[in-house]
């Protein structure tokens, strides 16, 4: 069977063992390529959990390139897919003379709009950007894709960016002078021909969710559709199928608007709706001033004046600004679309904007109405509480094969979690153990004299306990923090140690992750991302510490009418969300210590209810089987890491 034969070729005897010299047969990744090979076959929905080490990334692009199906590959970062498609695949490829057609494809804000820096290299209030606009189209006369990531970092051009890019929002579609040699088109053409299309969750999502205008669909022509880091995937699809509306963008509105109105010079209405609606967003601005964090509309409402009144006049605003825009739409596309984005951004708006925290308006309606700021300005959004019956559509909305994979898709040895947040339950569960031996490669210490993490003093109290483990492992470690507070308190009491010490916030993760490798004897400390998709592999990496458990915080409007719906219905929102999203993310962090088969490292857990509570005999049984040492011998292992170094 094609299945087995997937197997023996990632096989001791197999090509790759033959043309790779760095590559290791795992039973692991065999068993994954037959699996893979089944559902694809079968035309079956797969969820499979690979631990650290596996080789995934072989493990289901064996499978899908010899399948002969049209297939979508979805990885949880641009990054991810760039190394995917510029690295793996075109081994996997060559090693197996695979003779398919493959694509990258992006989100159109990584692409060049050439109508857009036109308008840009015209418009004289743009004189400061002038020399790098010139660059750009000098650039834009070679580029084959337009990917702007060719022009390398875009870190100091935040405001040049939207000027050159298109949005979903203001891309005049089939409508645009351009459109024939639109680099968006050009991909997603390509993306449509291809054998093998390389994606990412956005755009996996909002190809479904939001149906961009002018663009052919890419998910409805796959037959099998293999999401990688899926463990990303609930919370992203709890955004995509949701609505949002931000000041940011209805100034863009504004201006975009404008721009398309000066061309002609009777257009007064549209200028007018124009100020009203600029005037009524920085007056909603103005009172949500010193909101600090997520409400729901209804707090809002209650915890800021005037924040009720400003939200109603932006409304009626913006319902002007639509009624001026439709009455000119059919004397340039420009208008054209600046009146349908208006006309979208209206009834988006009247959804967010709900006085009701959720709306019982149909059965099927459960979202959850808050407000988010955003710097100096805010975002009102409308999500689902739910989104499996979304995701469900998305599934069956063809005939594809769904696989699901990541190194951490369950809390402990049960999916249930991941299943029911995407509706999963029909889905066959596999679950591969890493090929790491963990007995022998790492140790695991549990701090037993830390104070409550909700002590003033916890944070202090971590750092004072990680001191001499980091001098006897002379350093080589990530500290991993559940908060950005938590990052700094830490960061502040390790500054005495002698390492070079790097924290999160001082410069761009890719920086802070090659100055850490190059230095071999540095602490970073950091909090969310670099508990995931961060690959330090040798001894430059021999300590991870993680401060407390990751919880999620108290107070956000999602997830606590997440909660609330659990205890609606009788349930126990501790045990069936909060838990397993807990030790999802724990073991996400952990997974950042042992990378090859050669590594050693320590293992610092600091949280003391891992002890102390009932239910941290759950999360250890979740975790690799690393042998607990007491702090003693936790010293003397860091020391054999130290001089191993």
């Amino acid at each position: 069977m094609i299945e087995h034969d997937d197997a023996a070729l990632l096989g001791a005897a197999g090509p790759f063992a033959r043309h790779l010299p760095d590559f290791k047969p795992r039973a692991a990744q065999q068993a994954m390529a037959a699996s893979v090979a089944a559902a694809l076959a079968h035309g079956r929905r797969l969820i499979i959990e690979a631990g650290t080490g596996t080789g995934k990334t072989f493990g289901y692009l064996v499978p899908a390139l010899r399948s002969g199906r049209r297939v979508l590959v979805s990885t949880g970062t641009k990054t991810l897919q760039d190394q995917l498609y510029f690295r793996d695949l075109p081994r996997v490829r060559e090693v197996l003379g695979a003779k398919v057609r493959v694509a990258l494809l992006k989100g159109r804000a990584n692409y060049l709009c050439t109508y857009r820096l036109r308008r840009a290299l015209g418009d004289a209030r743009q004189a400061d950007l002038a020399a790098r606009l010139h660059e750009i189209e000098r650039w834009a006369g070679s580029t084959e894709r337009g990917d702007l990531s060719e022009m390398g970092s875009w870190s100091d051009d935040a405001r040049l960016l939207p000027r050159v890019t298109s949005t979903a929002d203001n891309c005049l579609g089939s409508r645009c002078p351009d459109f024939a040699e639109c680099f968006v088109l050009r991909a997603r053409r390509a993306a449509q021909a291809a054998d093998l299309t390389v994606v990412n969750h956005h755009l996996l999502l909002a190809d479904f969710a939001l149906k961009q205008h002018g663009f052919g669909e890419i998910l409805p022509g796959a037959e099998a559709v293999i999401v990688d880091e899926a463990h990303q995937l609930p919370e992203l699809a709890s955004q995509f199928f949701g609505r949002r509306v931000s000041t940011g963008q209805l100034v863009e509105l504004v201006r975009d608007a404008r721009e398309e109105a000066r061309v002609l010079e009777d257009q007064q209405d549209v200028f007018e709706a124009g100020e009203m609606l600029a005037a009524a967003t920085v007056a909603l601005e103005q009172a949500a001033d010193g909101m600090a964090a997520r409400v729901t509309t209804v707090r809002a409402r209650e915890q800021q004046p005037g924040f009720a009144s400003a939200s109603g006049a932006l409304g009626e605003a913006l319902a002007s600004l639509h009624a001026a825009l439709h009455a000119h739409a059919n004397r340039s596309p420009g208008l054209e679309a600046c009146a349908e984005r208006a006309q979208m951004v209206n009834a988006h708006w009247r959804d967010v904007s709900s006085h009701d925290a959720i709306s019982n308006a149909a059965e099927d309606d459960d979202d959850v109405r808050w407000v988010e700021p955003l710097g100096r300005g805010i975002a009102l959004h409308a999500t689902p509480i739910h989104v499996a019956t979304h995701f469900r559509e998305l599934m069956d909305s063809g005939r594809a094969s769904w696989i699901f994979t990541s190194a951490t898709l369950s809390a402990g040895d049960e999916f249930a979690n991941f299943r029911a947040q995407l509706g999963l339950d029909d889905a066959e569960a596999v679950r591969l153990e890493s090929p790491f031996d963990y007995t022998t490669q790492a140790r695991l210490y549990l701090p037993p004299d830390l104070p409550d993490p909700n002590s003033p003093t916890y944070s202090e109290a971590v750092a004072d306990e990680l001191e001499p483990l980091l001098r006897a492992s002379g350093g080589g470690a990530f500290v991993l923090c559940t908060s950005h507070r938590a990052v700094a308190r830490i960061a502040a009491r390790l500054r005495a140690l002698p390492y070079p010490l790097l924290v999160q916030g001082d410069d761009n993760k890719a920086v802070l992750l090659s100055r850490f490798a190059a230095a071999g004897n540095a602490i970073l400390v950091g909090t969310a991302s670099f508990w995931e998709g961060v690959d330090v592999r040798g001894q430059a990496l021999r300590v991870v510490a993680i401060d407390r458990l990751p919880f999620s915080a108290p107070g956000d409007p999602v997830q606590e009418a997440r909660l609330d719906a659990i205890r609606a219905r009788g349930g126990s929102p501790f045990n069936e969300d909060q838990l397993p999203h807990a030790i999802t993310l724990l073991r996400q962090g952990v997974g950042r210590l042992i990378r090859d088969a050669a590594d050693r490292g320590l293992l610092v857990l600091c949280d003391p209810r891992i002890v102390s509570r009932g239910y941290g005999r759950r999360i250890l049984g979740a975790l690799p089987p690393v042998m607990r040492v007491d702090r003693a011998a936790a010293l003397h292992w860091a020391g054999s890491l130290k001089a191993a170094a």
